[in-house]
């Protein structure tokens, strides 16, 4: 059963506690990426081999797998994931930035350039956990953004085929190419290339210990997203909302993972325990009862605060991955919140649409990264690079003040540097 903690009346430390970390496997990733660097697809089919459990004679996807894909899922599907595309470009595009330069009097000129990565790679997780919304949430805005080359990762099946659902969300949102292959050896992959896979600027999307250690190893060879880690929802509700929702909203995160946390912050004792009865009644009604039970037993908590401001205040502390303010003058509300991933506004506002629909990035900081850190975005996907054009005129006018801002800092060479061009010999 989900514990109930009155704000105050136990150790802070008690409240925060965020459970158990995972297993550290980062020895077995550390051997995988080094294999995949020598032996390149060779290495890659053999832990296909191993961890998939299918014999394949080559990875990347076919023009005509694809199309099989999109004969076999429902048109109702390929709309809906059309309609969530949209959404998410026409959000995503608010995000494009331009450049910008500075001209002066003086013909200085300065300013920075927004670059496209050229080649970035999404890895989608495959088998019980293939998810077509991550595909679009990750390829549209490097899209948006100009990145030449999309490329994808996502775990085959025993059958040696991609879940087609997750084909279909890729052709939907735009990917290049396919590669059929997980875990820390796609990562890999991705970072280093092989003979078959391009090697990327950047890696994103979600997986598990494996994918999440083997993106932590490579980064500096090519740059990540984040490390995601287990999912989590956090809900301020007031003593008006209705348990039985709260209860579902909070188990919509439980059921990903036993690892997920689901809290509740609420300024009534009232809703707390009703919503505690809810959580017993929902949990074995549920396909993934057990996962979600296991979510809600070990890193669940419901926490009573004086009221709705403190309750929110308890929220920027935690910092979630989701946050849902449930409650009364919930716009107002929102201009209290500070660490928050994605913030989903009013009793009307599951989780769930913006996992899917709304069209806001699902691709979000957790452990209390919010703090920090942002949604993914088309920030992501471009780089940004400054430039600087001075006349001759204008660098006489700050050449002294150059030279003796480096004599402060000892770097002489410096200052002779910005002198030299107005003196005929070295001084």
């Amino acid at each position: 059963m989900i514990k109930i903690f009155e704000y105050g009346a136990v150790p802070n430390s008690e409240i925060f506690f965020r459970g158990t970390a995972s297993a550290d496997v980062s020895a077995p990733v550390s051997e995988i990426i080094a294999d995949v660097r020598k032996r390149g697809d060779t290495a890659v089919l053999e832990y296909c081999r191993k961890f998939d459990g299918v014999d394949l004679k080559a990875f990347e996807v076919t023009a005509e797998e694809i199309d099989e894909a999109v004969s076999l899922v429902e048109d109702e599907f390929i709309r809906i994931m059309n309609l969530a595309a949209s959404n998410i470009r026409e959000f995503h595009s608010r995000q494009v930035r331009e450049g910008f330069s500075i001209e002066r009097k003086n013909g200085a000129v300065m300013g920075q350039k927004v670059i496209p990565l050229e080649k970035v790679g999404i890895y989608v997780p495959g088998g019980t956990a293939a998810y077509p919304s991550s595909v679009l949430m990750n390829c549209i805005p490097a899209k948006l953004a100009g990145c030449g080359e999309v490329v994808m990762a996502t775990p085959p099946g025993k059958d040696g085929k991609i879940n087609p659902n997750i084909l279909v969300a890729a052709k939907v949102a735009g990917v290049d190419r396919i590669f059929k292959m997980g875990g820390a050896q796609a990562v890999a992959a991705l970072a280093y290339g092989t003979e078959s896979v391009p090697k990327v600027d950047k890696i994103t999307g979600p997986g598990n210990a494996f994918v999440a250690e083997a993106k932590k190893q490579v980064f500096g060879a090519v740059a990540i997203d984040m490390i995601a880690g287990p999912s989590e929802i956090l809900v301020v509700a007031d003593g008006k909302s209705n348990p039985r929702i709260v209860a579902a909203d909070m188990l919509s995160q439980a059921e990903h993972d036993k690892m997920a946390s689901a809290v509740l912050v609420t300024d009534s004792m009232e809703l707390a325990k009703a919503v505690q009865a809810e959580l017993e009644r929902q949990i074995p009604l549920l396909p993934r009862a057990g996962i979600a039970g296991t979510s809600i037993e070990n890193n669940g908590k419901i926490i009573v605060a004086g009221d709705i401001k403190l309750a929110i205040d308890i929220a920027n502390e935690i910092a979630p991955e989701h946050l849902e303010l449930c409650c009364d003058n919930a716009m107002e509300m929102l201009k209290l919140v500070k660490n928050a991933g994605s913030v989903f506004v009013g009793r009307n506002c599951p989780e769930a649409l913006g996992d899917y629909l709304a069209g806001p990035n699902h691709v979000l900081p957790t452990g209390g990264t919010a703090r920090f850190s942002s949604p993914l975005s088309v920030d992501d996907f471009v780089k940004k690079m400054q430039f600087t054009y001075y006349t001759e005129d204008a660098l006489s006018e700050v050449a002294e003040d150059i030279a003796y801002f480096a004599d402060k800092e000892g770097l002489h060479g410096h200052a002779k540097s910005a002198v030299s061009r107005f003196s005929s010999e070295d001084e």
